[in-house]
């Protein structure tokens, strides 16, 4: 087995893919995405990670489908249950995580990172009113069970951890209303490989255009 995972390790979706690598025990190469020229030789969209398997003689972006190559060649019915219906509940938290945790996050990180005068406080204000929203879903979603789509870590648990980390500095939730989602934060940071990818980032986070709360590496 030859895998070369194509990620930066302060990325949070090249961390979801850390996380399952780290979780299936693969062994694999890393090479470090830092800039746009050379990486659009291998994935013309410039999107990362990009999981290379030549044994295969695959080339694999997005890291959901990156996670579902890697459970498969891991045995399979780890991140991606065995059973349908499990794993269609997986794959739909996975899904509402990176629409609506993910992606509103980074839409507020990188707009502190737009030129003067061409910064988006409409969409910010967006952003911010989706994740708030998303907190309340997790809260319900989360109530009654240990991880996001049930008992068991999966492809959804690897998808919410690194924007969770993110969203303590960008827009946290409130821990009186959102109990649930903070044991199950608490519960992520236990899980050893998501401390090592947040571990790995650490030397990246003076790239980080915001400010980093006191707390941040708090549970």
């Amino acid at each position: 087995m030859a895998l070369v995972l194509h990620q930066h390790p302060f990325a949070s979706y090249c961390q979801k893919a850390l996380i399952a690598l780290y979780e299936l025990g693969l062994p694999f190469d890393r090479v470090l995405v830092e800039g746009r020229e050379e990486h659009v030789k291998l994935w013309p969209l410039g999107s990362i990670p990009v999981l290379v398997d030549t044994d295969a003689g695959l080339t694999i972006p997005e890291s959901t489908t990156v996670i579902e190559h890697l459970d498969r060649l891991a045995g399979g019915g780890r991140l991606v249950p065995s059973d349908p219906d499990a794993a269609l509940q997986a794959r739909l938290w996975d899904r509402i995580v990176d629409n609506h945790i993910a992606n509103p996050m980074s839409k507020v990180v990188t707009d502190n990172l737009r030129p003067e005068g061409r910064d988006d406080p409409e969409g910010v204000a967006e952003a911010r009113a989706m994740l708030s929203t998303a907190y309340g879903v997790l809260e319900r979603q989360l109530t009654g069970r240990t991880w996001l789509a049930g008992e068991d870590f999966t492809v959804a648990d690897c998808a919410a951890g690194p924007p969770l980390f993110y969203c303590r500095a960008v827009h946290r939730w409130d821990g009186d209303a959102h109990p649930e989602v903070t044991r199950y934060y608490r519960a992520l940071l236990a899980r050893p490989s998501f401390a090592r990818v947040v571990e790995e980032a650490r030397p990246y986070r003076d790239v980080f255009p915001l400010p980093w709360p006191d707390d941040i590496d708090d549970a």
